[in-house]
């Protein structure tokens, strides 16, 4: 699904979860690298005259890489602007472990496992975006310890739901020459090929 209308489904699923619960809001939609861009969503809250604000980074875990980086801008902005300066604002720095959501990760494991002739046999295989190892180590990134913390609910939902799956996590998109999280994605999937593996489920399950 593309990014922008997941994005948009997201918004519309809030705004109706709010409603149901007898809370109005609007909702704004900003985006670092695309349109509507963050600074276009300031713009019409101010234009709206917001009075408070929760800000909500669509990163279910927290990294300084990611959503760190997202408040960063947004703090930049706020703290040049007066109106923006004096706004309440809460902010929710990671959701991962909200209970909706990990049910919503087992619905859709639990979905594709039984598309295979034995569902049992399925490697459950966890592809997360890496970061550098420095910013774990030397910067104290929450996110390795969030992500295992994550997959490991996961996990417990689906055996909650009676799937007792094999299950590994590893990490992509490294560059560059420094040292990124481990285990590497593509150096487990040769692994676990090596290792007799014949059925095999992927789940990305960040960014």
């Amino acid at each position: 699904m593309p990014l922008l209308e997941g994005a948009h489904l997201c918004a519309d699923g809030i705004k109706m979860a709010l409603e149901s619960k007898g809370l109005t809001a609007n909702i704004y939609i900003g985006m670092r690298y695309w349109y509507p861009f963050t600074e276009e969503a300031i713009l019409q809250i101010k234009k709206d005259k917001i009075t408070k604000l929760v800000v909500l980074p669509l990163y279910p875990q927290f990294s300084i890489s990611t959503t760190g980086s997202s408040l960063r801008v947004l703090q930049n902005i706020f703290s040049e602007d007066a109106y923006l300066s004096r706004l309440p604002i809460a902010i929710i720095q990671s959701w991962y472990q909200r209970e909706g959501y990990i049910k919503s990760m087992a619905d859709l494991i639990g979905e594709e496992l039984q598309k295979f002739a034995k569902p049992e046999e399925v490697m459950i295989f966890f592809s997360a975006h890496g970061v550098p190892l420095t910013y774990v180590e030397d910067a104290g990134d929450p996110y390795k310890d969030q992500m295992e913390d994550c997959i490991y609910l996961i996990m417990q939902e689906l055996k909650a739901r009676g799937s007792y799956n094999d299950h590994t996590l590893a990490y992509q998109s490294r560059v560059g020459p420094v040292q990124w999280l481990k285990p590497y994605t593509d150096e487990v999937l040769v692994e676990l090929g090596q290792k007799g593996v014949k059925s095999l489920l992927a789940v990305p399950v960040s960014i």
